[in-house]
């Protein structure tokens, strides 16, 4: 007998009443005389995107595949759905529901975040939801991220492109007090910094040519610093290449009343030389901040948020294949966007070897194993 056998035997039956619970939530758009109860189509749409599925006709075959062990915790009173219910479902079901059923599911996991916590705001594009006769700009989701416990808080779908309101959009959703939001230039506003800062939260906001007087004046604060001014300095060398960054934060007083900037108090700045076969390349970044950080603490943060891309949009491209997705319609691209979300966050509950695409393997290999992960929603 395997290992993966053996704990078969003693795995028990996971807890999707938890999943069903949260799910009963959601408007059902169907007709009173749908077959399929939505609930447990959505949780065999979640588990198989879980197992790799990345479409519905997909979705339908992995739950036939695997239906002796769906029954051991669902109904199915008319079997597996086929791919053209669970078409229909997910292109009408409202995806901001769907992502706060999730929120329900994970708020165990969400209470450790703490003081001081980073939270990124990133768009992630798309690439395949779009059919050729649509507009070339493409959908696009953007999430709210806690750097640390590496999980997905919020997702909302951008309409139309529309990065900015559905980043606003998230920040309503998801508790700020006391966290640290992080975020590209094109965030650096008014209306978000408003946001967060009416949230309790702190920000840390690359700041760019987009808001070019506030720019101008950060310059102008660093070239007054002394030549003892305090700051922290990274050195890192691999695959060829050396790096060396130093950062500073400087007081931004007074500057918050003048650009009408809410709760400006500093600016932070990174310099980065990186060497790469002998050859020098320079790079300096500006941030917006609205506390006075040690530099030690804006670098880490400053280096927090790019989780978000490195763990989270790049994992989804990797190992769910995000960009090779072809779900175009309606609400059907943005839905299974959060089953691949979800599904990277209870994934990341297993702290067994191997590599994330491997464990999504492994979980549609193994009952066993898939039955392990899906214990994982019951504990914190």
């Amino acid at each position: 007998m395997d290992s993966w056998a053996a704990i078969a035997l003693l795995e028990p039956v996971p807890r999707m009443d938890i999943f069903l619970a949260a799910f009963d939530d959601i408007p059902d758009p169907r007709a009173d005389n749908a077959r399929h109860d939505l609930c447990e189509l959505l949780v065999v749409g979640f588990v198989a995107v879980l197992c790799g599925a990345t479409s519905c006709a997909e979705m339908a075959d992995f739950g036939r595949a695997k239906e002796h062990v769906f029954r051991d915790f669902l109904k199915l009173r008319h079997s597996i759905p086929s791919h053209d219910t669970f078409s229909t479902v997910f292109r009408m079901i409202d995806p901001k529901a769907l992502d706060a059923a999730f929120g329900r599911v994970l708020a165990q996991i969400t209470a450790l975040l703490g003081e001081g916590d980073v939270i990124a705001i990133d768009g992630k594009a798309l690439r395949g939801a779009r059919d050729k006769g649509q507009s070339a700009r493409n959908r696009m989701m953007v999430s709210a991220y806690a750097a640390r416990l590496r999980l997905t808080l919020a997702t909302v779908a951008a309409d139309n492109g529309g990065e900015l309101e559905a980043a606003l959009e998230v920040l309503g959703l998801i508790a700020l007090r006391g966290k640290v939001v992080t975020a590209d230039a094109l965030h650096c506003n008014r209306r978000t910094v408003a946001a967060i800062t009416e949230g309790g939260g702190d920000y840390c906001l690359a700041l760019k040519a987009n808001q070019d007087s506030l720019l101008s004046d950060a310059r102008s604060c660093f070239g007054k610093v002394s030549p003892d001014h305090p700051v922290a300095r990274q050195q890192e060398v691999g695959h060829g290449r050396k790096e060396t960054r130093t950062g500073m934060v400087v007081s931004a007083k007074g500057l918050a009343e003048h650009h009408d900037f809410p709760g400006l108090q500093a600016f932070g700045r990174i310099e980065a030389r990186r060497e790469t076969d002998g050859k020098m390349q320079t790079e300096t970044r500006t941030f917006a901040l609205s506390w006075m950080p040690e530099p030690e603490v804006f670098m880490a943060t400053v280096r927090a948020h790019w989780g978000i891309e490195n763990a989270l949009h790049w994992q989804l491209d990797v190992s769910f294949r995000e960009d090779a997705a072809r779900n175009r319609k309606e609400h059907g691209p943005a839905n299974i966007a959060i089953l691949r979300r979800r599904a990277l966050d209870l994934a990341r509950r297993d702290t067994s070897k191997g590599s994330l695409s491997i464990k999504l393997k492994r979980a549609g290999w193994s009952d066993a194993f898939l039955l392990s992960l899906l214990n994982k929603l019951a504990s914190a």
